[in-house]
């Protein structure tokens, strides 16, 4: 038995949990289960985690399509809607913030000293979800063969999007068959569905990218808005996977910003509400701000930033939307659960490299290695798996340590 709320009330509760969705998806997926299911009663537990295994099949943030689905459950699609978009609304804008306050006074003393301070910390970071979801999931010669190519195939070049489906090709052939069959029971609704979301989600795609060509210029929005679109459903395994692709290809390929900035847009990400996904709107921010073209910097760095989480979270709600119906049917089909592990495996291997990428550029300067800053990540990396120290405070020593290590 659920208590139905109005749908005033999951907006007030939706808006709240946009601000207070710190601690990544583990953190937000416990807050939603506290409220929603134990204390307010709104989801019974078994909806939940039905819900909760679907999501974690899709591309995308898993908490953000978690409250998507949720809010579709109490008030259909304005409630899947409001819910997913106020999930990241409050810390795309805080973001936003900081993206402009990095651009104008970055080169500061003291902003620079405090970015230098953070860069050890998210080192530290990307290790410390290196270890954490490798022990959970490297548990079996087949899956640390899988890690171990997975980041042999990045660093030689093969593409990420590439990496994954092979993975989830291996997960499901190899257990296809080892699962329970689904049951025989027809999906609740037809077809016309899935193409009449298939067609609103390309109406929502293209109406809004052609304005922005139309009335700001075609570069960088549009081949923001192309890749963006193409990251979002290969991000299995979260942010920490494709972060990888979208750097080599932001900083590489594109130039849009440079990998100092990059390092420092995932710093202030890690201390934002939403999902961690949010760093690409500040990488799309950058690349506005460092190539305005007919507009003022401030101008392109608001409409790529805008370009940027659009196209990111578009399909993430679009995907639950579309398969929300259908979610008894999709949790039992034989071979995901596979397909999902194989892929969590090669996310280990592809972290890896995220952390060899950052660590090349905070350890090394001018030829040499900076021991200061490696003894910095020892520190914050014990501080984050010994001590189990809040990522807030982590991070506020490091910039601490960023302007004592300046003199300021």
């Amino acid at each position: 038995m659920t208590n139905t709320p109005t749908f005033r009330e999951a907006l007030r509760f939706w808006l709240k949990l946009g601000f207070i969705s710190f601690g990544g998806p583990a953190g937000q997926i416990a807050v939603m289960q506290h409220e929603l299911v134990d204390r307010r009663g709104w989801i019974t537990q078994q909806p939940f985690l039905q819900a909760l295994n679907f999501c974690m099949l899709l591309p995308g943030p898993e908490a953000q399509q978690l409250a998507t689905y949720l809010g579709w459950k109490l008030h259909g699609l304005k409630g899947g809607l409001a819910a997913g978009i106020l999930f990241v609304l409050p810390g795309a804008l805080l973001l936003y913030g900081l993206a402009w306050l990095a651009a104008v006074h970055g080169d500061t003393a003291i902003v620079g000293a405090v970015f230098d301070g953070l860069k050890p910390v998210v080192v530290a970071l990307v290790l410390h979800a290196l270890w954490r979801i490798g022990r959970k999931t490297l548990t079996t010669w087949r899956a640390a063969l899988l890690a171990v190519g997975a980041f042999a195939a990045v660093e030689m070049g093969i593409p990420f999007p590439l990496v994954v489906l092979i993975a989830g090709v291996i997960g499901w052939l190899t257990t296809r068959n080892d699962t329970a069959p689904p049951p025989e029971t027809a999906l609740p609704v037809g077809w016309g569905h899935v193409l009449r979301m298939a067609l609103g989600y390309l109406v929502l795609l293209v109406i809004p990218l052609a304005l922005v060509v139309v009335f700001a210029g075609k570069e960088p929005f549009l081949a923001l808005g192309r890749f963006f679109t193409q990251a979002a459903f290969v991000t299995f395994g979260g942010a920490y996977a494709v972060l990888p692709y979208v750097a080599d290809a932001a900083v590489n390929r594109f130039q849009w910003l440079s990998a100092d900035q990059m390092i420092n847009g995932l710093a202030l990400a890690e201390t934002t509400p939403g999902p961690l996904i949010l760093v690409l709107q500040y990488v799309g921010f950058f690349a506005g701000w460092n190539a305005p073209g007919n507009l003022s910097p401030l101008a392109a760095a608001t409409v790529a930033a805008a370009v940027t989480t659009y196209t990111t979270f578009l399909p993430s709600i679009a995907l639950i939307l579309t398969g929300a119906p259908y979610i008894e049917r999709i949790s039992s089909i034989r071979g995901a659960s596979g397909a999902l592990a194989a892929i969590t495996s090669a996310v280990v291997g592809v972290i890896g490299t995220l952390a060899l990428f950052f660590a090349q550029h905070v350890i090394i300067k001018d030829g040499q290695v900076d021991w200061i800053a490696v003894g910095a990540i020892i520190i914050a990396f014990v501080m984050l798996v010994r001590f189990k120290l809040g990522l807030h405070w982590v991070v506020l020593a490091g910039a601490v340590f960023g302007l004592a290590r300046a003199g300021l």
